[in-house]
């Protein structure tokens, strides 16, 4: 009777050896997955944080795009502007004018 307690105790002791192997084998899977998704999420965040950066700096370009033609169309309101345009394009002599061109 003493030998049968024996080996039920060694085969519990081996079962429960397997047991914990299978265990921590699983744990260690798990580990290894969120390991390996973390990483890869790391990637993504990087790649969105470099777009963010690339859309802010259109932003600002096309802001100071936008303030450009803003000033550009407060310019040419001017009669001055207006008056330029019109003598180049144009030819715009006004009374008692002599306008002197080039022979080429």
């Amino acid at each position: 009777m003493a030998r049968t307690r024996r080996r039920v105790a060694y085969r519990r002791k081996n079962q429960n050896r397997l047991s914990m192997f299978l265990v921590s084998l699983v744990v260690l899977m798990i580990m290894v997955a969120a390991a390996w998704r973390s990483v890869e999420l790391q990637k993504k965040i990087d790649a969105k944080t470099r777009e963010k950066q690339q859309l802010e700096e259109q932003i600002v370009q096309e802001k100071n795009r936008s303030r450009e033609i803003e000033e550009f169309g407060k310019k040419i309101q001017t009669k001055g502007y207006i008056e330029d345009i019109a003598r180049e394009k144009l030819g715009l002599v006004y009374e008692g004018e002599i306008m002197f061109k080039e022979e080429r």
